[in-house]
């Protein structure tokens, strides 16, 4: 009656981490989250310890729970994995504002957003493979 030929266990080569909350605008989360899309892990968290930005720092605290993820409850490589996935979401925004000249107001946004990353296990054949 169903199609058993779709792969519905395709969950089973990613792990996935998730933060949520994190007190940065999405534009500002999204230029460090391009430093380690479709990176081995350890280039990936090498470009974030050395990052400037703050941000890097929770960056490389949900980069670091994906590969535990990957290691402990997929069983995965640690030395194969690759940031298959990091993207960015935006998430509630605080309204603050200030008093302004003339009886105005002053709108201040505080915005939050969200990081998904997902490590995917490549290995190294398929690794030769895309540099020739």
């Amino acid at each position: 009656m169903s199609d058993k030929s779709i792969d519905y266990d395709s969950q089973n080569d990613e792990a996935t981490a998730k933060v949520r909350m994190l007190r940065v605008s999405p534009q500002k989360l999204n230029l460090v989250s391009k430093l380690i899309r479709n990176k081995p892990v350890n280039h990936a968290l090498v470009q974030l310890k050395f990052s400037k930005k703050r941000i890097a720092i929770d960056v490389r605290k949900c980069l670091e729970s994906a590969i535990a993820n990957a290691e402990n409850n997929h069983g995965m490589d640690i030395e194969e994995l690759v940031v298959a996935e990091a993207y960015v979401g935006k998430n509630l925004v605080l309204k603050r504002g200030r008093p302004r000249a003339r009886g105005r107001y002053g709108k201040i946004l505080k915005p939050f957003s969200q990081l998904t990353i997902k490590v995917r296990q490549v290995s190294n054949e398929d690794k030769k493979g895309e540099k020739d």
